[in-house]
């Protein structure tokens, strides 16, 4: 540990949220609002600083206390961590942008929700916390602080379809949290540390082990909304307030895959079967096309906005069977491997770019129009052309089509589905593209048609639908940066360690 660059800047990436998250407590409504805001331009500057030191000199730590592990609490930010951080700050400070104006739009709009700012901080906190942590029951305290966060933020307006959503969401939390719980108790018990450094050097093969891994697995996948478990997202993101909607499907799931994917890759690589990952990737499978075919089926924007959120977490899954090779199958382990994982961290990037700016946009009819019933999206294109193009640009990515970074996203993993032996993924992910297809074109259609009666949109302003319009565009810019960021992930050895002894050992290859 101690060749590692020592930086103040992991502890800060959590202090300074939660710092302002309480003093903005302190101060009624619009003073709440401008805390909150500086709070989220701080926060976001402050990451993306320590992005450019992991850049420039690698993975870096801070120890807090001056108690190595396993005793003392180690936050580290290598280039993954780094990644999902610089995500969260880009996606996160427009996302505020948008709130600032669209809680001050009008009388007549949402009106003032000055919890949203002290909620937002320490749920960003939170995220950041996730990224950092370096042992399972910090893990545990940082995704704790996401789902109480979440939760209120999505019951944030008080109507009682939230309120409905937000409940079931909360024991789906809940649920998910006492199963990784139990997991983390058995791996403890076993093993005397909670590190995961560490526990990827003593963890053993047994039935503690396997036992640990399912039930950390199946918390992991409640948290996340991964199929069968999904039942709780789409009320929950579609009722919710549009900045909420948006911060809950870029942001918040997120943290429970990143957590699944560390612990796949790094921890529990000596009981991980090509069953296993079988298994999750037929979850991730039937949940591109469950999620697809429900959002073609809804009446509501933010609805099928929602229901999308499913499919497209669906693919997450689907990189998990890619990190075994198929039996009868040999390969390199940078052949396969490094296309699979990349897939899912470019997934998750354009993902989060793409559906937040969809739930800004929904947002933005629903101030318009008073609803978003999608008969009424009829000449869109004639009242609000931004936002028609911002739902445009945010579906292509969706669908997959180049330019975007969904394309990359879909074409490593389809690159990653070949090189592995495992073909029989890749008519689901061509079909699950036709089906995104077919639901953003249903609602590009009614953009163009002509309207049945006139003056039924209500002006928005336009700064709102630029932020929504950008954070599409940035789901074609991550593009451009596509062989740096491949390099940048690979130049910390993020899994290098854990993979090898992994292949070594058999685990993702074949006896």
């Amino acid at each position: 540990m101690t060749d590692l660059l020592t930086s103040p800047y992991p502890a800060l990436l959590v202090g300074l949220p939660v710092l302002l998250a309480t003093l903005s407590l302190f101060f009624r409504t619009r003073g709440k609002a401008l805390v909150g805001l500086l709070g989220c331009l701080l926060t976001a500057g402050l990451a993306i600083v320590a992005f450019i030191e992991v850049a420039q000199h690698g993975t870096v730590i801070h120890i807090l206390g001056g108690w190595e592990p396993p005793l003392g609490i180690m936050l580290r930010m290598d280039s993954l961590a780094a990644v999902f951080i610089g995500m969260t700050a880009v996606v996160g400070v427009f996302i505020s942008l948008y709130a600032w104006q669209y809680f001050r739009a009008d009388e007549s709009g949402p009106g003032e929700f000055p919890l949203f700012w002290p909620l937002w901080l320490f749920l960003w906190a939170g995220l950041n916390g996730l990224f950092l942590s370096n042992d399972l029951f910090n893990l545990f305290v940082t995704i704790e602080v996401i789902g109480i966060c979440a939760v209120a933020l999505a019951v944030l307006s008080g109507k009682t379809t939230a309120m409905f959503a937000g409940l079931r969401y909360l024991l789906a939390a809940i649920t998910g949290s006492m199963a990784y719980l139990f997991g983390v108790a058995l791996i403890y018990g076993s093993t005397g540390t909670l590190d995961l450094g560490l526990l990827g050097q003593v963890l053993e093969p047994g039935t503690t082990t396997t036992f640990a891994l399912l039930v950390i697995t199946f918390g992991l996948m409640v948290k996340m909304a991964g199929f069968p478990f999904h039942f709780w997202l789409p009320p929950a993101h579609s009722a919710a307030l549009a900045p909420v909607s948006a911060l809950l499907s870029a942001l918040v799931v997120k943290g429970a895959f990143y957590i699944l994917l560390r612990l796949w890759m790094e921890v529990f690589g000596v009981s991980i079967t090509y069953a296993a990952g079988q298994l999750i990737g037929l979850a991730g499978a039937i949940a591109v096309i469950w999620g697809s075919w429900q959002a073609f089926m809804q009446t509501s924007l933010k609805l099928i906005v929602a229901h999308s959120s499913v499919a497209q977490l669906g693919y997450l899954l689907m990189i998990f069977p890619l990190l075994i090779l198929a039996p009868g199958v040999t390969a390199d382990s940078a052949d396969w491997l490094s296309p699979a994982w990349t897939a899912g961290i470019f997934q998750v990037i354009a993902h989060a770019f793409a559906k937040a700016s969809f739930f800004l946009s929904a947002g933005l009819i629903i101030m318009a129009l008073g609803h978003d019933r999608i008969e009424s999206l009829r000449d869109l294109v004639g009242n609000m052309r931004i936002t028609a193009m911002a739902i445009g640009l945010a579906g292509v990515s969706l669908i997959g089509l180049p330019p975007s970074g969904g394309f990359m996203a879909k074409w490593m993993l389809l690159k990653g589905i070949f090189l592995s032996g495992q073909w029989w993924w890749a008519p689901v992910v061509l079909a699950g593209s036709l089906l995104t297809a077919g639901y953003v074109f249903m609602l590009l259609r009614l953009a163009f048609a002509p309207a049945r009666e006139m003056g039924t949109f209500k002006p928005v302003p336009k700064s709102l639908e630029i932020v929504a319009l950008i954070l599409a565009l940035g789901s074609f810019l991550i593009v451009f940066p596509a062989d740096y960021m491949i390099q940048f992930l690979e130049s910390t050895g993020v899994f290098g360690s854990g993979i090898e002894s992994i292949v070594e050992g058999g685990a993702y290859g074949n006896d």
